[in-house]
């Protein structure tokens, strides 16, 4: 079997959204703009990390930010609220807007082109948002629950299209509402419904467990979201937070029902962009965790192989994001190949966490 590209997969899902904007250019002039804008930084940005790994400096093309701990939900099985990385109220000493400005500007210098914003729920700080718009070189997908899409908020959306909302959904009203608390997917209906109504641009983060597979991932199910507007489908693997939940995970049987159907997909809808975690990263060669293909930032500045792998030896305050990169966990991680190892349950390093945490100790 080939190995799949996840950059450039995502490279000509972009292509292919800039076609479909292109003819819709009368309708929504300022999405092709955007869009063929970016395509060019984007280009750019290859070219610094190629320079950069010509002179033996790798920077991964994807960086996800957790910008605050903070959230309004209490989803049922949630893996940030289990390990204590997301609570309710304001968390303590949180990275200020004025910080996170500094890393999105390094990052854009260093040809880091896609920043995932998560949390908690990251519409919680619009501080660091406003932040991200300044950046349009770079796209900010928020990875959000969208029940804080007021009209503020599609407002900011509409006059700065690199930030992307990627909307947290389970599938249908039952199984949303069952994990997201009652009345989020009637929100979520709502949030998408002004999404469309502006042409924002807009996708969907759906948690896939044994329970849901075989709907979320079929094509009916997929095109109920096209029909709402949606152009970006993110398939994440549960990662069970206990014994009691680890049922839910994903087994050979079920990922192979996923794989498939994703293949199918990215086949038939050219317009829609697919994307699988970690079953595209097991295609692409292994985990892009620690610096592969991206790494993660906490909202206290630690610099971690992955939220799944919450474990740091190195801030970021006080450190550029390049030194950042040069985090002794991370060169560990990929010496010892622990990230090319066999897992279920959504993250191989997950799956090695005490071995993570003694090599973040400093314990060989």
């Amino acid at each position: 079997m080939d190995t799949f590209q996840l950059e450039e997969y995502l490279t000509r899902g972009v292509e292919n959204i800039v076609k479909g904007a292109i003819k819709a250019t009368l309708k929504n002039p300022k999405e092709s703009a955007f869009i063929g804008k970016f395509m060019l930084a984007a280009k750019k940005a290859a070219l610094v990390r190629k320079e950069n790994e010509e002179r033996g400096m790798h920077i991964p093309p994807f960086l996800i930010a957790s910008i605050t701990s903070s959230c309004n939900l209490h989803c049922a099985g949630c893996y940030a609220r289990s390990n204590q990385s997301c609570h309710d109220g304001v968390g303590e000493n949180q990275m200020s807007g004025e910080e996170w400005n500094r890393i999105f500007t390094e990052a854009k210098e260093l040809g880091i082109s896609f920043i995932l914003l998560a949390g908690g729920e990251p519409l919680m700080r619009r501080d660091v948002l406003e932040q991200a718009v300044k950046h349009p070189q770079i796209v900010f997908p928020v990875f959000t629950n969208g029940t804080m899409l007021d009209a503020s908020y599609i407002n900011l959306l509409d006059k700065n299209r690199n930030v992307i909302p990627v909307l947290s959904i389970e599938g249908e009203k039952e199984e949303t509402d069952r994990r997201r608390g009652e009345g989020v997917y009637q929100k979520l209906e709502e949030a998408m419904s002004k999404l469309q109504d502006k042409n924002l641009l807009f996708g969907a983060s759906i948690t896939v467990t044994t329970e849901n597979v075989e709907k979320v991932t079929s094509t009916a199910y997929v095109k109920k979201l096209q029909e709402k507007g949606c152009k970006l489908v993110i398939f994440v693997e549960y990662v069970p937070v206990n014994v009691q939940t680890k049922h839910l995970a994903l087994g050979e049987k079920e990922r192979t029902i996923m794989e498939k159907s994703i293949g199918k997909m990215r086949e038939e809808e050219m317009d829609m962009i697919f994307l699988s975690f970690p079953g595209d990263e097991k295609s692409s060669g292994g985990c892009l965790a620690a610096g592969r293909g991206f790494f993660h930032i906490n909202s206290k500045g630690g610099a971690e192989p992955c939220p799944f792998s919450p474990y740091s030896d190195t801030n970021i305050r006080g450190k550029s994001l390049k030194d950042a990169l040069q985090s002794p966990l991370f060169f560990k991680l990929q010496k010892n190949a622990c990230m090319e190892q066999e897992h279920i349950g959504g993250c191989v390093l997950f799956e090695q966490e005490e071995k993570v945490k003694q090599l973040a100790g400093g314990v060989e």
